[in-house]
């Protein structure tokens, strides 16, 4: 009753009403203010994402820039060597001589090290493009080739005063059984050098495509996959059988995995098994020589 009297009441809900209000803008303040904050967040994830996002073009254009200047770069020449042409070709590069030091040889078979790259410069694209091969380039650019042998050697490079290769990479040498495999044909021929000592070929009988009618297409694969089981289990015996220790096989590229071999290659030769024997042989023994 008093406060009443005094006034006190109407002030007491004055500041009541007053701290409310306040609390109000405080709470819409601090509202505010966590908005802000999400705000800046979120423009500095924009930020960031537009800078990865720059980062990411910078990088593309860095590559397809370099991939122009790569696809402008062509090989001065490719030729197909065998024979008396690929002695030839051997015989000039194992002719050729430098200051100590002067030659690079390299077998590749993958990722160009940076040692070979630096020697080749520019023109090292060129040498993923030949890979597996055997690199040759000199401290004068007077020689700059890559050759694709076909019994390569493990990967190693070496500056010497003359090119490092074996004709053994290249050419038939020594003893070994050459084998051509197919799903439905096998020869084998034991060389010395290019002379064929001795031979066994057969042919085994394995279902073709499978046509309309008769077996169910599940039936016929397992039909056809147990004929090849049954060839490649003849093709191990007759191998079995071979005097040379070392062994080459060529032939289908799925059937190369059956069989431990010294090196093997994917190589087409159709005909009867001799005929195609000699097709084999006359296509693995065979090199690219790549002019950088």
């Amino acid at each position: 009753m008093l406060d009443e009297l005094l006034g006190r009441s109407e002030l007491k809900g004055r500041i009541a009403a007053l701290e409310d209000e306040r609390r109000r803008l405080e709470e819409r303040f601090e509202a505010e203010r966590e908005r802000r904050r999400e705000a800046v967040r979120d423009r500095q994830a924009v930020d960031e994402r537009e800078n990865r996002l720059e980062d990411r073009i910078s990088d593309l254009e860095g590559r397809l820039e370099r991939t122009d200047e790569e696809a402008e770069l062509e090989f001065r020449g490719v030729e197909t060597l065998r024979g008396d042409r690929l002695r030839e070709v051997l015989n000039r590069l194992d002719s050729f001589r430098t200051d100590e030091e002067g030659v690079l040889t390299a077998m590749i078979g993958g990722k160009t090290p940076e040692a070979v790259a630096t020697a080749f410069g520019e023109r090292t694209p060129l040498l993923s493009r030949a890979s597996p091969c055997l690199a040759v380039t000199d401290d004068a650019g007077l020689v700059s080739v890559a050759l694709r042998p076909p019994l390569a050697p493990a990967p190693f490079r070496t500056w010497s005063d003359a090119v490092e290769i074996e004709p053994g990479w290249f050419l038939p040498e020594g003893e070994f059984a050459f084998v051509l495999v197919r799903s439905d044909l096998f020869a084998m021929g034991e060389y010395r050098g290019r002379e064929c000592r001795s031979f066994r070929g057969f042919e085994s009988d394995v279902k073709g495509d499978h046509s309309k009618g008769g077996f169910s297409q599940g039936r016929f694969e397992r039909r056809r996959d147990g004929q090849i089981r049954e060839h490649l289990s003849k093709c191990r015996k007759a191998l079995a059988g071979r005097e040379s220790e070392r062994l080459i096989v060529v032939g289908q590229r799925t059937l190369l995995k059956e069989f431990d071999a010294d090196a093997t290659r994917a190589v087409d030769a159709t005909g009867d098994p001799r005929e195609a024997l000699e097709q084999a042989f006359h296509e693995f023994f065979t090199a690219r020589l790549y002019r950088l």
